[in-house]
């Protein structure tokens, strides 16, 4: 378990010999600083290897680019904690209308020009092809596709389209529904346009009843793509997970539990004057606070007698696996004997009264036992669906089905 203070002392003093260097040489550009937490490496979006020097991937910068005083303050306290990229809202695809939806491409010329004079590369979002050409107009250095626009196929096709044979990186958030499919098809339809800098966001999806998030991270989903894309880097979005600033440190810190690549965050020099997401956005200092309050947790090969308690419990999980498996098998088995007499004697598949006996007997037995009571909710479910799903099946003229 490592912390960072080092590199916050290292980035600190960093940011005061670069602020010295520029009151003497004012019209000097800076060279990129030294990152807050080491160095990232050779493809523009590196796999974070943090036992190996490798940091995660640092993609900072206000919700909106607002105006050229606002966007330069932000970046005076970004610049010494030397994000990766620097996010900047130039369009702002909003729920609702009337509402600030950024300040359009004329906004190109300042934000790039602003981030170049402090040697910062620059991303924004696009959403349509119209936008992609005013990016790649004004030289920005990546961008992203959001979460309203990944949900469209033939959307990311017509900007996958127009960023053919640039070899510009495009970041991809995840579908702001809880597709994987989708989310898998937007990386593969920018690959298909030959783009491989390629990167995932996960900012997580809209929930669909009251929760304490702005989206739920169903962490799940990710989980399940970095296994199917183990050669893409997988970045977290705290800020928009979460909703709520206070809660970023924490969300950050659960995406390096689950071997993130990277963050990226919304940064404002002044959050409750922000003309957008005003309350899930990071103070420069906060973010500071944040950077160097991760922990990173390694692996370690070294230690035998780790390994082999890891193995024996580890070995202990695979029995109970097989044993659920086994008794998951019987179960439903046993759904098949009753699917054969309710079809025997003409009886619905459904019966409600049955279901709610066992949501209720389950539920009193699961809590007893210390069982989260989503979790056995969720389990409940799909067993009951799978039950269903083989019943309604025997009763189709020609099913022949065995259990």
């Amino acid at each position: 378990m490592v912390r960072y203070t080092n590199f916050l002392l290292k980035a600190v003093l960093s940011s005061i010999h670069q602020r010295t260097i520029s009151l003497q040489h004012p019209d000097l550009v800076p060279v990129n600083p030294e990152p807050i937490l080491g160095k990232s490496e050779q493809a523009f979006f590196p796999k974070a290897h943090p036992d190996q020097g490798v940091r995660p991937f640092l993609v900072a910068g206000p919700c909106s680019a607002e105006t050229p005083e606002r966007f330069e303050a932000t970046l005076d306290g970004l610049a010494p904690l030397a994000p990766d990229l620097v996010r900047a809202g130039i369009w702002k695809p909003r729920t609702r209308p009337d509402r600030f939806e950024g300040v359009g491409a004329e906004g190109l010329v300042w934000v790039r020009e602003l981030t170049q004079r402090r040697g910062l590369r620059l991303a924004v979002e696009v959403a349509q092809p119209s936008q992609v050409e005013q990016a790649l107009l004004h030289g920005v250095d990546a961008v992203w596709l959001g979460a309203r626009t990944t949900v469209n196929p033939f959307l990311v096709d017509e900007i996958g389209r127009v960023l053919a044979g640039t070899g510009m990186p495009v970041l991809l958030k995840n579908p702001i529904n809880p597709d994987l499919e989708l989310w898998l098809g937007a990386i593969e339809r920018m690959e298909r346009w030959g783009l491989t800098q390629l990167a995932l966001v996960h900012r997580g999806f809209s929930p669909f009843e009251p929760s304490p998030y702005r989206n739920m991270p169903q962490w799940e989903i990710p989980i399940e793509l970095r296994r199917r894309r183990p050669d893409l880097p997988m970045y977290c979005d705290p800020s928009h997970i979460t909703g709520n600033a206070q809660l970023v440190p924490e969300f950050a810190q659960i995406a390096l539990d689950l071997c993130y690549d990277g963050w990226m965050l919304e940064v404002h020099h002044s959050p409750s004057d922000a003309w957008s997401d005003a309350s899930q956005q990071l103070t420069p200092d906060q973010l500071r606070d944040t950077l160097g309050g991760m922990t990173f947790r390694f692996n370690d090969p070294e230690n035998q007698e780790l390994a082999a308690q890891l193995q024996d419990l580890r070995a202990q999980v695979d029995r109970l696996d097989h044993d659920l498996l086994e008794l998951m098998s019987q179960r439903l088995k046993l759904s098949h004997r009753l699917g054969t007499l309710k079809k025997e004697y003409d009886l619905p598949i459904l019966q409600p009264k049955r279901w709610e006996q066992i949501l209720e007997t389950r539920h009193r037995e699961g809590a007893s036992m210390g069982l989260n009571l989503s979790f056995l909710n969720k389990w409940l479910q799909l067993m009951h669906q799978e039950s269903i799903q083989r019943q309604l099946d025997m009763y189709r003229p020609d099913s022949s089905k065995t259990p």
